[in-house]
């Protein structure tokens, strides 16, 4: 038995509509609603043998069909490889990033809200792997007699603002000094490099080790916070609009999964650097996303360096749409990212 054109037409048919309604579709239904010139006899025949090809399932034995796991696949695939994912103007993402926002990682937090906006599924966004973000100033901003706020800059925004405690000489003609000679020695550095910088600074700026070891905690947790991945989710009580999550249990395991931060973004970032990934229901390897799907897209950023986002929604998602929005809002954070820097 072949999968012949009349079949795909059927299919088709049977998965736009499951999208739309989630609801099983029946012969009688595609007769009606889409002008094929076949006969509900005709269109059952065919669906029989689409369900003996393993495209579609029958819950129970009197309800219609849905589209297994099988056949989004066949639809997917086809919409990517005839390129009929249709275009979302670049302008619409645009308008809902028309603030400016330096720091990346209030874009990637506004990303994901925006994402989830769009497509009312439940959306993750993550920073580019390996990212290490360099320092431009650090500056101390004197708050009383004995603290100050230490503010240090990266060129991804400001990263790392704590009250630290100083001597009660220090006043602000003197922390602005050691402001300016800390600069100096560790601008373009990443937060691990500097940190290696202090204690030979310690001991050249004497009467001023407590301070300085104080920065030096900062850097190092600050260095070690920037070896992870951001992880930014949006919509995350979307899921549970459908009925596929309308089951506690499976609600339940669902959220706690999006808990374990570290673990999605291994689930998410999935192939890496591939334009467009879709996964669907098992191909997930996940047993609480066994009725969902994810669909990712890359961005990157000036020096190269690639980020995800990815929707998760259930496996009758519209994938047309969620690919258009991904393609469109891939190339908006690529040139915010490419031009975060300049407008700083």
């Amino acid at each position: 038995m072949e999968m012949d054109e009349r079949k795909l037409r059927i299919l088709q048919a049977i998965i736009d509509d499951y999208i739309l309604t989630g609801v099983p579709v029946g012969s009688r239904t595609i007769s009606k609603k889409y002008d094929m010139g076949l006969s509900s006899a005709t269109i059952r025949n065919e669906m029989s043998d689409l369900e003996e090809l393993g495209f579609l399932d029958q819950p129970h034995v009197s309800a219609g069909r849905i589209p297994s796991a099988k056949a989004y696949r066949l639809y997917v695939d086809t919409l990517l490889e005839t390129g009929k994912i249709p275009s979302l103007s670049v302008e619409n993402v645009h308008r809902l990033f028309s603030g400016r926002i330096h720091q990346m990682e209030d874009v990637i937090d506004h990303a994901a809200q925006v994402l989830s906006s769009l497509t009312q599924y439940t959306a993750v966004v993550l920073s580019p792997k390996g990212v290490q973000p360099r320092i431009q100033t650090v500056q101390f901003v004197p708050v009383s007699s004995e603290t100050a706020l230490v503010v240090i800059v990266t060129d991804m925004g400001v990263i790392r603002d704590s009250v630290i405690r100083v001597g009660n000489q220090m006043d602000s003609d003197a922390l602005y000094a050691i402001s300016r000679t800390l600069t100096q020695e560790v601008r373009g550095c990443t937060l691990e490099e500097a940190g290696k910088r202090i204690p030979a600074l310690i001991d050249r700026l004497s009467g001023n080790g407590d301070m300085l070891q104080e920065l030096y905690g900062l850097l190092s947790d600050g260095g070690k916070n920037a070896r992870r991945p951001h992880v930014a989710i949006g919509g995350t009580s979307n899921m549970l609009a459908y009925p596929e999550y309308s089951d506690v249990d499976k609600a339940r395991n669902f959220l706690s999964l999006l808990e374990t931060r570290d673990k999605l973004a291994e689930i998410v970032r999935g192939n890496g650097e591939m334009a467009f990934t879709v996964r669907i229901g098992p191909e997930t390897g996940v047993p609480e996303m066994t009725d969902c799907s994810i669909v990712t897209a890359t961005y990157s950023t000036r020096d190269g360096q690639h980020g995800t986002i990815g929707v998760i929604g259930p496996t009758r998602m519209r994938y047309s749409k969620v690919l258009s929005i991904l393609n469109s809002m891939g190339h908006q954070l690529t040139d915010l990212f490419s031009g975060l820097d300049e407008e700083e």
